[in-house]
């Protein structure tokens, strides 16, 4: 079943709060995914020529600060980094191919989950509420925010099989539904050089979005070739550095609910999501139309 929820300050007063007023919008999707759940937030830009990275281990306990001191002597880089329970947030001036090699070499139970100059992705198996306090959310500060509740259907209950998925640099998607043709996807991206760790068809979607782009094409035009090519029910919700986009299937029979008021955009899954936000009662509310991308970005 699934469950989203995404909120986008309009206003930068706001943005202390983000976390505050998130994290009761992820928790009433509690019901809809019980198994796992993450989020990915934007906020603490780093400067120009430099990159942040979210890494989280597949074991318990892995020693980020030994790692970090390995990286840094191998890459001969600047870095800075902090540890937020599970994940270790790196900032570095070094390349990402770079990076993501050394890695792979000195720890392959750690996994990149996002990169960027502003996104940070959190998740993690268990209720909505383990994730919310593993990693403090309500203390968290940031522009915007989408987030997943699962209920697996189609492949296991692990971290790399939560929600959101990465599609690139400050890019990530997370979806409400399934998705008919995913194994087909898998094998003809894999072709183009897109790789996978997990057999969630979520990721066969982040997967397509992350081709489109290095094809050429802008995130509007990736998503409509999505109504094309992605055979299924789906909603998706898309960070970017600058804002975040919704769109549903051209039959739309998996929920979604949007709100904005002069302060924020918000969606959900369900409206019940909704009802924590100041000045609900008088926002503009209504249901996003099939095959219809809604997208909200901060001016340049």
């Amino acid at each position: 079943m699934c469950g989203i929820v995404g909120l986008y300050l309009k206003n930068p007063a706001l943005e202390n709060q983000l976390g505050a007023l998130f994290e009761p919008m992820l928790l009433a999707m509690t019901d809809r995914g019980p198994d796992s759940a993450g989020f990915a937030i934007y906020g603490d830009e780093v400067t120009a020529g430099w990159i942040k990275l979210t890494l989280q281990s597949i074991e318990a306990g892995h020693d980020f600060k030994g790692l970090m001191g390995e990286l840094e002597g191998r890459l001969g880089c600047s870095l800075e980094w902090f540890q937020n329970a599970s994940a270790a947030v790196l900032k570095t001036d070094a390349d990402e191919a770079a990076v993501r090699a050394v890695l792979a070499e000195l720890a392959p139970a750690v996994r990149v989950m996002s990169v960027g100059q502003s996104i940070e992705i959190l998740k993690g198996m268990g209720l909505p509420k383990d994730i919310t306090e593993r990693f403090s959310l309500a203390k968290m500060k940031g522009s915007h925010i989408i987030g997943h509740t699962r209920m697996a259907t189609e492949s296991a209950v692990t971290m790399e099989g939560s929600h959101p998925f990465s599609t690139g640099q400050d890019l990530c998607l997370v979806h409400n539904g399934s998705l008919s043709n995913h194994f087909r996807l898998r094998q003809e991206l894999r072709r183009h050089g897109i790789e996978f760790e997990t057999e969630n068809d979520t990721e066969v979607a982040a997967g397509y979005l992350t081709w489109r782009l290095r094809q050429g094409d802008s995130l509007k035009e990736a998503l409509d070739h999505s109504l094309v090519d992605l055979d299924g029910f789906f909603t998706f919700a898309i960070g970017t550095r600058d804002g975040f986009a919704v769109i549903r299937d051209p039959i739309a029979c998996k929920p979604a609910i949007l709100a904005e008021t002069d302060d924020y955009v918000a969606m959900a899954s369900e409206y019940q999501a909704l009802s924590s936000l100041p000045g609900i009662d008088k926002a503009r509310v209504w249901e996003p139309e099939p095959a219809t991308m809604y997208i909200w970005e901060r001016s340049a």
